[in-house]
This record gives structure tokens, sequence and C-alpha cells, in this order.
């Protein structure tokens, strides 16, 4: 099977999109609201003063452009960033969210318990586990807001600008520059991560870490070792691959959620995450694109094949790929590399590196968002309020080999947790109290991620191979603007288009069809938002070339 890219399909200009390609519950999205669009706000702004924390030292070091710090074992010796406990009022309430099965409430989890005893008051969470912008709404229409409220980067919360400048805390004195310095573990927090923290040219909370690698393609060495191996060097080649370890009712090369392998194949053609910037600043969508189409022209032709798992629905996709019934799947940053151990401990995923999808193509990889969202203070105007949920904040976002990370992540020694092999393990009761509240505790506050791992080999494994990525990464052009036509209508404007892709991909629909639903999206609202997101684009975004 022969793949040739097609010319015949352009789009005209004047489009865009905030279509997030495969976006998972904290992995991608964009949104959000410029409120007017603060574009000479935001070139004034003053991020905060960068300074990692001292006294830690990975036995691997990464670095501003999101290479992970690497610890081999747990930290000898733990390093105390806070001088005292931050809660002096008795208790600070917040909402959250847990994508892990919830712990025990705080009267029955001792973990929570000795948390509190060490914040030196109360943190009294509400954790949702399902329908947060519902929760959301439903608090801000009460008026009865807790003390912090997590705002998530991809859940189509409305009106964020106006939200924010109506019920929340402007904390730009507090945090720009300098002024950071006095909380050091939100100093240690990288400029990319405080990008997304930034609404109208304001800071408006701490922002919470991710990895910013975006998605990587896992492979199951077992599945294509009779094939060469996992690593292709066209488009032509890996298809070819995947046909050949296809075993028909048997064995499958993909996972069969198609807009994450769009995802994929989009960066062997080049197409740009999310916008292109144009020479005049002027922003093309990544739909709008060649590249786009020829990526579609080539999903298509996958999908024909076969390779992928038949049932669209799969709910057992970790489970497949770990047992080698599937041959990758798609999953957030290379640290997930080491997932598949948990079903099968003796695997250890391939992490597939771009490569030309044609030759004379130039791949890349796409770099995701790189936080979680942010955590905004309800509005108040007392000082005194706002510096306790600062040093409340600043304890909860405390770094890997610190004392306050050892009582969020893990607990007490002995009582949550056991050092074994110079590796962290939890007890009976740890692993009852602590998976699901720390998930709610990092999902609103965290440091910067480490790669850590008790297997001899992994964390090495992951660092080269993000490294490798790094050599070609592609950031977001828009992370850390907002539009509010994409926060209004973006949702409902992206799912169009995703829906008529994603039944192009399968036959039941033709790239004209596509075209024509591109067009419709311009004219719901799509130009709008294009035009929004570049009156706020910064100077310093340099502008990107075709990749043809």
């Amino acid at each position: 099977m022969t793949f040739t890219p097609n010319r015949r399909h352009v789009l005209g200009a004047g489009m865009a999109s905030a279509l997030a390609l495969g976006a998972t519950a904290c992995g991608g999205g964009s949104g959000g609201s410029s409120g007017g669009g603060g574009a000479e706000a935001s070139a004034e702004l003053t991020l905060p003063t960068y300074q990692p924390i001292e006294g830690l030292t990975p036995d691997l070091p990464g670095n501003e452009q999101g290479l992970h710090n690497v610890y081999l074992q747990a930290p000898a010796e733990l390093l105390q960033t806070t001088q005292k406990p931050p809660i002096t009022s008795g208790e600070i309430t917040a909402l959250t969210q847990t994508f892990a099965t919830p712990s025990p409430p705080m009267a029955d989890n001792g973990f929570w318990q000795r948390l509190n005893t060490a914040l030196g008051g109360t943190l009294a969470l509400d954790i949702v586990i399902d329908a947060y912008p519902e929760k959301f709404a439903t608090l801000l229409a009460s008026g009865d807001l807790p003390d912090l409220m997590w705002v998530p980067p991809n859940q189509g919360i409305p009106n964020i600008g106006p939200m924010l400048e109506s019920q929340f805390t402007d904390l730009t004195e507090y945090l720009s520059g300098d002024a950071v310095l006095e909380y050091p573990n939100l100093a240690a927090l990288t400029p990319g991560s405080w990008r997304t923290a930034v609404v109208n040219g304001r800071i408006w909370g701490a922002p919470i870490p991710s990895t910013p690698f975006g998605q990587v393609y896992l492979g199951n060495p077992t599945v294509w070792e009779a094939v060469g191996g996992f690593q292709s060097a066209s488009a032509q080649e890996f298809l070819d691959k995947c046909i050949e370890v296809l075993i028909p009712g048997k064995r499958w090369a993909l996972e069969p959620f198609l807009p994450n392998a769009f995802h994929m194949f989009s960066q062997w053609f080049g197409v740009p995450n999310g916008y292109r910037i144009n020479e005049d600043r002027t922003l093309t969508a990544n739909f709008q694109t060649e590249e786009y189409l020829e990526t579609l022209e080539y999903a298509q032709k996958v999908f024909e094949a076969g390779v992928f798992y038949p049932d669209l629905n799969l709910a057992e996709g970790a489970q497949y790929f770990a047992n080698g019934t599937i041959g990758a799947m798609v999953e957030v940053g290379p640290r997930a590399a080491t997932k598949a151990r948990t079903i099968n401990p003796d695997l250890l995923s391939d992490i597939l590196i771009p490569f030309p999808a044609v030759e004379g193509r130039t791949p890349h990889h796409n770099m995701g968002y790189g936080t979680v969202g942010f955590t905004p203070f309800t509005k108040t105007e007392d000082e005194g309020r706002i510096r306790e949920l600062l040093d409340l904040v600043n304890w909860l976002s405390a770094p890997f080999g610190t004392v306050e990370f050892m009582h969020k992540n893990w607990g007490t020694e002995g009582e949550d947790y056991t050092v074994t092999d110079g590796n962290y393990v939890l007890t009976e009761s740890g692993q009852r109290d602590v998976p699901g509240l720390r998930g709610a505790l990092e999902i609103m506050t965290a440091g910067e991620g480490v790669i850590y791992n008790s297997i001899p080999g992994d964390s090495e494994y992951i660092y080269e191979k993000e490294k490798e990525l790094l050599a070609s990464s592609q950031p977001r052009p828009i992370t850390g603007l907002y539009s509010d036509t994409a926060s209004s209508k973006g949702t409902e404007l992206n799912t169009r288009v995703n829906d008529v892709r994603n039944d192009v991909i399968q036959g039941r629909k033709t790239l004209d069809d596509f075209t024509a639903a591109v067009k419709d999206w311009e004219e719901r609202g799509g130009k709008q938002i294009l035009e929004e997101y570049a009156a706020v684009l910064p100077a310093d975004v340099p502008a990107t070339a075709p990749n043809r």
C-alpha cells in the first residue's frame, strides 16, 4: 500500500481553531477569555522570577525547556523549604477534583489528619469526582465560594477573564518579578508554567505543572520486535509495520481512539501545534493547512487497513496493550512509559520519536499545555488572608525531595509509607488513604515534576527520550493566551469539526465535507477566535513557515 500526498485540497486563509487534538482530562486543550484583550497589559507584566530551590541535587539535571530532573533513588535527606505551618486562621476551604479512586473522608483518613497537623489547621477539601464544571458553576452562582477554587485549562469553563475579575483576587503585586521570592516553592515554578496563570496581563493564581511534553505514542516492544521495532522512518513504513503485526481477530497494531492517532500522525506531516504564526502576525489554524489534509488522507488509509482495534469505545485499552493484544497506544508524556508495569511488571514501553512522513518534511513533537490550570483565591481585600493563602499554596507546591512534598504526597514515614531499598512504599493504610487525596491535592497545587522510578534503568531511559523529543519540540503558540469567543463557543465549534474529521477517517464522509465543516467553523465564530488570539500574541513568539 503506497501513500502519496495529494495537494488538491487547500483551505483558504482566515480560519483558526482552539482544537485540542486528543486532549485528556489534564493533558491539553485551550480556551479561556481575553476579557476584552489585555495586549498592552500582557506586554507590561513581569513574570515571577525563576529561582530553583538550592540544596536539591538531582542525579540527572533537567532544564527550563521541559527536561525533567531525575532522581534514581529517594533522597537520603529531605530539605525543608518553609519555617512554620501555613494555616493560622484555623481552616481553609478549597474546591478540587480527583481522577483516582476517592480516599476515605477526613474523619476516617489518618493521612489527611496528619497532613492537617503539619499544616497547622484544617484543609477542608470539596473533592469532585465527575462533572467539575457543573460544580464550579453552581458554586459561582451561589456566591458562597471556598477560599481556593481550581480552574482547569480544558473543561470548558466560560468567560474566565470577567469571572476572575469579579470573583477572585488579583495576585500580581504579590507574585510578579522578585515579589515571588518571598515564596521559594512558587519561585521554583518555571516561566512556562506561570504563563498559563496569566489572564489579561494579570496573575490570578499559582499554576499546577504537569508534563510539558504532550502526547506520545507508546509501543509494546514484544509486538513490534518481529518487524524491526516500533521506530519508523516514514509514514509508509509505519503503516507497513502495522499491517505486518496485525493478526485478524487476535492482535491489532493500534488502539482505537482516532483523535489520539491523528494527533500522532499530524506531527510526522508537520501540522502546526494548534496554530501557525504567519509573517504578518496573523494565525492559521492547524486544520486550515495542507499538511493537515495530507494527514487526514493518510489516516483514512490506516483505518482502511484494519489495523485499529475495531471497538472504538474500548475500555480495556491499558490491559490489552500490556498483554500485547494492542501494539501501541497514546499517553501523555514520556514518563507514561512505565505505566504498563502496574499490569505487566516486565513491560517498559517504547516511545516513538517523530519522523518525516514523506521525504522533505520536518517532523516535530507537539509540546503540551504544561500545566493542569491554576488555583485562584476568592476575592478578598484582607492582605493577611491573602498572605495566609499564599503561604499554604507555597507549602503545597514544594518540589520532590522536600519535607513538605513528602507530607503531601506520601504522608508520615511508618504510618503511611516506608522506605524499602531506597524507595518509597505505601503501607496498607497508606494504600487506602493516600492515592485519592494525593490526586486531589496535586490537581490544585504542585511543584515542577521529576522522573523518579524504582526500577533500575527506567528513569535513564525516559530522560534520554525526553532529550530526543525536545530536539524536535514545537510549543503551543497560544499557551497563556485567552479568547472570549473560544471560551464561550470553542467547545461547540471544535466538536463539529472533530466529528467530521473522525467520520472522514472512517470513510463515512469526504475531504470535501471536512473543508465545508471548517468553513462553517469560521462563519460561526472561528474567524473571531483567530483575531482575538492574534490581538494578544506576544511579539517574541516567532513566525513559523509552512512545512512542505
